[in-house]
């Protein structure tokens, strides 16, 4: 994996309304310097402090939390956040959560792997890929609200390595959700 900033989030930064970022499964922080340097304050959260430590010198506020684990609970569900970014990660049951924290006029970006990656490598497991167009299908979970696709890729990539990627971009509408019906 690349230690660079996803060129997917570099390419839609511009559309995430000013205030706080969700990077969701940081790792050690690689999306937060064009984040930070936007303006934006950045919440990096992953499940190993090692590497959050990494997020912090570069200016991140952080949690350390096993969202995957027995029993994790969602730790943000009286947050919104203007934007909320997810590079190389899939849990599809935080969907729901990821989509109700959103702020209004929020901004959603989620680079993950799809199907057909695994004869490129990792990762391999059906569960950690995405089925083709999944992300356009993001509405499922939160159908109390408006979602708006704004960019959507999917295929092939040879940068930062082989791989088969799904890439979306999503403006949860300015308008307040109906009342949410949170099932978890």
């Amino acid at each position: 994996m690349s230690s660079s900033p996803s060129a997917w989030l570099q390419r839609h930064l511009h559309r995430i309304p000013k205030g706080e970022v969700l990077d969701l499964a940081s790792g050690a922080g690689r999306n937060c310097p064009p984040l930070l340097a936007a303006g934006h304050q950045v919440l990096a959260v992953d499940r190993d402090p090692i590497l959050l430590a990494e997020a912090a010198r570069l200016g991140a506020d952080t949690l350390c939390h096993d969202l995957e684990a027995e029993g994790a609970v969602w730790p943000f569900a009286a947050q919104r956040f203007a934007g909320i970014v997810i590079c190389n990660y899939l849990h599809r049951p935080l969907f729901a959560h990821i989509l109700n924290s959103l702020a209004d006029g929020g901004v959603l970006i989620i680079e993950t792997f799809g199907q057909g990656n695994e004869q490129y490598g990792r990762p391999r497991n059906p569960q950690f890929l995405l089925a083709p167009d999944e992300l356009l299908g993001l509405g499922q979970y939160a159908p109390h609200c408006s979602l708006h696709v704004e960019a959507f890729e999917s295929g092939y990539v040879e940068v930062p390595a082989p791989a088969i990627i799904q890439r979306v971009c999503i403006i949860k509408a300015a308008q307040p959700c109906a009342a949410a019906h949170d099932n978890h």
